[in-house]
């Protein structure tokens, strides 16, 4: 265990990096998890056994508030205790200031986790049950998105080019842990969106109502959903690939936010 209380020390630059910069993790090689929930969400992934869970990231360093470290470092040796943790990870100590300091949340929680990260896949999995981003900028939208993906059963996420990072600090926590169970593949063209499943995409004015697609139970499983940009849609090009087109119906509104929608879905055909 290592106290820390400057903030020019080489570790406090690099953890604010890792925390406030969407794209550092690329560089460095880890990503930080942050608050409560979603460092809680992490260590709970790896006391139970998901039959679609990846390849777990491995804890680099814990770090905690002066404030929180007694409870941390107990909740961290119980794990170690029951080899749910691998024994060769750093913890440090920082003042409740300098935490805050390196957060970006609105007030910090006490604990960061800097984590390995997992070793980047282009490989798609044909069959998976799968959701594709169409270049989805807001990393609110493409974190709940992975959340519902991993709540109705989907095993694979592909990320088209222009897509937000999926490892991205804002991304991991609006996933609130959904990456640990998920196949992730970003970075993608058009044309390497090669499936041996169905394709499904929405549409505000056209295509079949996803209610009656459902009560026919005419919506395949495994499928592809693809979620479009949330200003310009799903791009032609991926359109065409589509062997389904679903609208949602609504009243009142025009459309609804692509999270939202990706929630109805994925919902819809889970059932």
């Amino acid at each position: 265990m290592t106290s820390i209380t400057s903030a020019n020390n080489p570790l406090i630059k690099m953890l604010k990096r890792l925390a406030q910069s969407g794209s550092a993790y690329k560089d460095a090689g880890e990503i930080w998890l942050e608050g409560e929930h979603l460092c809680d969400a992490y260590l709970l992934s790896l006391t139970r056994s998901l039959p679609n869970q990846a390849a777990m990231p491995a804890l680099q360093t814990a770090v905690l508030s002066e404030s929180a470290k007694t409870y941390w470092t107990r909740r961290l040796e119980a794990m170690l205790a029951q080899g749910l943790l691998a024994k060769a990870f750093a913890v440090v100590v920082l003042p409740d200031a300098l935490l805050a300091q390196i957060s970006s949340l609105p007030s910090a929680s006490g604990l960061g986790l800097v984590l390995k990260l997992p070793e980047q896949s282009n490989t798609i999995q044909k069959l998976a049950h799968t959701v594709v981003l169409d270049r989805l900028q807001d990393a609110g939208n493409v974190g709940s998105i992975l959340r519902s993906s991993a709540a109705f059963g989907v095993t694979q996420v592909l990320a088209l080019q222009g897509t937000a990072a999926l490892w991205s600090p804002k991304v991991l926590r609006a996933g609130m842990g959904a990456h640990f169970a998920l196949h992730l593949v970003e970075n993608l063209t058009v044309d390497e969106i090669q499936l041996d499943v169905p394709i499904l995409a929405t549409q505000v004015h056209a295509g079949d109502y996803l209610h009656i697609l459902q009560a026919n139970k005419k919506l395949p499983h495994p499928c592809a959903w693809i979620m479009g940009h949330e200003g310009q849609g799903v791009c032609q090009a991926l359109m065409d690939k589509a062997s389904i087109k679903v609208n949602i119906a609504q009243s009142g509104q025009e459309s609804l936010n692509v999270a939202a929608a990706a929630a109805v879905c994925l919902f819809a055909s889970s059932t």
